[in-house]
């Protein structure tokens, strides 16, 4: 029987998984998808994230793949605009999730994890209702056992949702719109936030001139099915002041996609004999920019209570549920103040007045965004 067996190979299955490696724990990895595959996201490693790919000896590795990202750039309505760089001469990068979720499943294969792509998992395997013990597969897969178990499949895990551990709120109903350009106009080495009344886009340029674009709107239930992403970018763009004549010759080089609705909530870290990791554990609103922060790090904590578990037979998932309240809880109040900010139009156009006119608080936040903290420990 496999020692530690995690489903999904994003940077929170990956992270844990190598952690795990290294401890000397038998790991198989398993994901529905191959690889490389392309996923939505913003591209984006702030400071903090760095920190710990550094801390992991893969920080190197990643740089060799992207560009650097020197600070931010917030705007608001009304012509507010906040640019500043990070500080102490501290950098994020800018990596396609391509490559950098190639990259770390790279680096876990390398240190002895097995890999299996194209395994679709359906529910967990339960001992009667006391503990996990495995997954069932499709697709005529066997089914797998383990010690332990760590869902890093996603916002809509499957295994989180049979045990009844994370729910979808009722609001707000959050969709995520990305693409690709080329030949985009004023880019430069910082990341772009545009905060309107209506939602926001990220903007951020990666390796060989692409751009990528990632528009954040409210979407009313029953509406998602009939949008399509390349109308809802493109009439975000056109209607822009601040970026009409940026993308007026840029070409998008690739299909749009979606992703919503955002909000995942959890009401645990897992049940006995598993552990949720990355955003099968919550999903953060991602206009902070941190996410993939929140996956690298709930990766380590999930590895360090499933050796816990291994070590001691004892159910790691409250202690867990401890970890990530203890990392976390600061970034959560703070991403839940911006969402209901930017959920209301009136509160961003007096954002935007105060901004216009007295920067410090954005540069705060774009420090807290980065977690410069973390990067400087």
């Amino acid at each position: 029987m496999t020692q530690a067996l995690i489903v999904g190979a994003g940077p929170a299955g990956t992270v844990a998984a190598l952690v795990l490696a290294r401890a000397g724990v038998h790991v198989r990895l398993i994901d529905r998808c191959t690889f490389p595959r392309h996923k939505l996201c913003g591209d984006t490693l702030n400071p903090g994230a760095l920190s710990i790919l550094d801390r992991l000896g893969l920080g190197n590795r990643v740089r060799a793949r992207s560009i650097p990202i020197s600070g931010m750039v917030v705007t608001g309505p009304h012509g507010a605009r906040v640019a500043c760089d990070y500080p102490g001469g501290l950098f994020g990068a800018a990596i396609s999730r391509r490559d950098l979720d190639a990259a770390l499943l790279d680096a876990a294969i390398a240190a002895g994890v097995d890999f299996l792509p194209s395994v679709r998992v359906k529910q967990p395997i339960r001992d009667g209702n006391s503990r996990v013990s495995g997954v069932r597969c499709g697709d005529g897969t066997p089914p797998m056992k383990a010690a332990v178990v760590i869902a890093a499949d996603g916002r809509r895990s499957s295994l989180a949702s049979e045990l009844g551990l994370t729910r979808s709120p009722g609001a707000p109903r959050r969709w995520a719109f990305g693409a690709y350009f080329s030949d985009v106009d004023g880019m430069t080495a910082r990341g772009e936030m545009h905060v309107r009344t209506d939602g926001y886009i990220g903007v951020a340029g990666l390796a060989d001139g692409l751009t990528n674009v990632c528009v954040v709107r409210e979407v009313a239930s029953g509406q998602s099915p009939g949008i399509l992403p390349e109308a809802v970018i493109a009439r975000a763009l056109s209607c822009d002041d601040r970026l009409r004549e940026r993308f007026a010759g840029a070409t998008q080089v690739a299909p749009a996609s979606s992703l919503g609705p955002l909000a995942i909530e959890a009401r645990a870290a897992g049940f006995p004999g598993l552990l949720l990791a990355g955003d099968a554990a919550g999903f953060v609103d991602p206009m902070t920019g941190d996410g993939l922060r929140f996956a690298l790090r709930g990766g380590e904590l999930a590895a360090e209570s499933a050796l816990f578990e291994l070590e001691t037979g004892i159910p790691g998932y409250r202690r867990l549920r401890a970890a990530r309240r203890r990392e976390f809880s600061g970034k959560w109040r703070i991403n839940r103040a911006l969402r209901a900010l930017v959920g209301s139009p009136a509160a961003v156009r007096i954002a935007a007045a105060i901004s216009a006119r007295w920067a410090r608080p954005v540069q705060y936040l774009i420090g807290v965004a980065g977690d410069i903290p973390l990067a400087r420990s």
